[in-house]
């Protein structure tokens, strides 16, 4: 039995149970902040497969799990995913400077003109990373701990881009960011730009959120250096930026 305190993760059973069984985890069971789950076996995470093996291969299996993930009428509870924008305002509101200014502004500015101009919303597990993709000895790699975010599937990659939390030299660097990339827009036929100015915007938000939970934040934070990173990559490419 998985619980929730009242939050994103309330309503994890109806989301859960949208999604059919395919690439999730299946929820037998569900009410307000309680969900009956299928237990998975031996439930290793992708995570420490990924430490202990290849970074190629674990986001070829997580690219895989997204696309086993069907594109489901959403249910009511799912969040679009223009309501998170939120955050980048009551951000700058706060007056804190624990994250760059000018890297806020250039991210709030990306995620709002990504949400205005996304095609092809759909239901999206919203935070699939390594983390949350456990091993069942007959279900292969299954995705569990869905947020249920409404949004074209470029969204999907943002969190597998900053993950493992654990490893941020392995995937703040340039040459894994493309790797990594390459593979999804591959498997997936996914828009590689929209991917990587999801991904840098999703950084930024997610050390909002950090700062907000009193973690430790300052330019070596680890969602920092991503995007950081992905920021020279877009400014490479020619990314119109505003006014630092």
């Amino acid at each position: 039995m998985h619980r929730s305190r009242v939050g994103d993760e309330w309503n994890c059973g109806r989301i859960v149970r949208a999604f059919g069984g395919q690439g999730m985890v299946r929820a037998y069971e569900f009410t307000g902040g309680a969900v009956l789950l299928e237990r998975l076996q031996p439930a290793h995470s992708l995570a420490a497969f990924a430490l202990s093996n290849s970074d190629e291969e674990a986001t070829r299996i997580l690219a895989g799990v997204i696309a086993k993930l069907p594109p489901s009428e959403p249910p009511d509870v799912a969040v679009p995913v223009r309501n998170l924008a939120v955050g980048f305002q009551r951000h700058k509101a706060s007056g804190s400077e624990r994250i760059p200014p000018n890297l806020v502004e250039r991210a709030q500015d990306t995620f709002l003109d990504l949400c205005e101009s996304q095609s092809r919303v759909r239901l999206l597990h919203g935070d699939l990373h390594h983390h949350n993709v456990l091993f069942d000895t007959v279900r292969g790699w299954t995705a569990i701990d869905p947020k249920g975010l409404i949004a074209e599937l470029e969204y999907e990659v943002g969190a597998a881009l900053r993950n493992p939390f654990e490893t941020p030299e392995l995937f703040a660097a340039r040459g894994t960011i493309e790797t990594r990339l390459a593979c999804f827009c591959r498997v997936l036929g996914l828009n590689p730009r929209r991917v990587l100015r999801w991904a840098f915007a999703q950084a930024v938000l997610a050390t909002i959120w950090s700062v907000e939970e009193g973690c430790p934040v300052d330019e070596s934070y680890p969602f920092v250096r991503l995007s950081i990173a992905i920021d020279a990559m877009l400014a490479t490419e020619g990314e119109t930026r505003s006014p630092a």
